[in-house]
């Protein structure tokens, strides 16, 4: 009778388990990026190397920081834009920025966008879906690349710094809400 009840403590624990997808909201820890900025990063994720950023993001600026997964396809960065703006007014930046996104993407699905205090700043945001179709003449780059990302950009004197989430999409109901956790842990000094 005590192993029946056992085995179907076990059964129930795993139809929870199956029902969430196995997915453990991971522990946040508290990370210093610069002598400037810190934020909250899943325990375990690795900081990228300059040469897995460039492989992964090519870009030519290399990032203030990066940080990916164990397995290298979840990512979190902070950049610093090519783009210089006056600090103020918001919204033409804002517009600047989503058109840029509009541009980037075969398909874009915008699931929320604005401005939004963080550590006492003013940041611009996008959190959306993202399709890139793959190269029909190329192996290899046959299927279509679809990501969830969550983009912040904070305008600052002579610089932008773009705070950038994205893993697979269909990772995106496991991590959403630790994306949206992290963009609001960042602080600033």
């Amino acid at each position: 009778m005590r192993k029946i009840k056992t085995l179907g403590l076990i059964c129930f624990l795993a139809a929870i388990l199956v029902g969430f997808g196995g997915f453990v909201k991971p522990k946040l820890v508290k990370t210093k990026v610069n002598d400037k900025i810190t934020v909250l990063i899943p325990e375990g994720w690795l900081a990228m190397e300059g040469m897995d950023f460039i492989q992964r993001y090519p870009s030519v600026r290399a990032p203030i920081a990066a940080y990916t997964n164990e397995e290298r396809n979840i990512d979190f960065s902070i950049n610093i834009s090519a783009t210089q703006w006056l600090e103020g007014d918001l919204e033409l930046p804002k517009s600047f920025f989503k058109s840029s996104l509009l541009n980037t993407f075969d398909k874009v699905e915008i699931i929320s966008e604005g401005i939004q205090t963080v550590s006492k700043k003013k940041l611009i945001f996008f959190e959306f879906d993202s399709r890139m179709e793959g190269a029909k003449r190329n192996e290899g780059q046959q299927e279509a690349i679809m990501r969830y990302t969550y983009i912040q950009y904070l305008i600052e004197k002579d610089r932008t710094l773009v705070f950038s989430f994205n893993c697979p999409s269909r990772y995106k109901e496991e991590w959403q809400g630790t994306a949206r956790q992290m963009m609001k842990s960042i602080k600033f000094k």
